[in-house]
């Protein structure tokens, strides 16, 4: 049975972001000219800090698995 868009929004486990880090940057930044911009809303602003904030922490996870990838891969061809 699929979950319902409630279930899903109540589940504690973590969901596996597809985007590209690229794609994520881009939405960060996106995210950080929203508070210079002429929409900002204080009453808005901290759940906008916390989004970008939880972004920002999901780009420094990608690219540490990324950075591990590398790693691997050079000491695949030194070998």
């Amino acid at each position: 049975m699929p979950k319902k868009a409630k279930d899903i929004k109540e589940s504690k486990e973590p969901v596996q972001d597809s985007r590209s880090v690229t794609d994520k940057i881009n939405q960060l930044d996106s995210e950080i000219e929203w508070f210079y911009g002429e929409d900002f809303r204080l009453d808005e602003a901290l759940q906008r800090y916390q989004a970008a904030s939880q972004l920002a922490n999901e780009i420094d996870q990608d690219l540490g698995e990324l950075r591990n990838q590398v790693e691997l891969i050079e000491d695949f061809t030194k070998s």
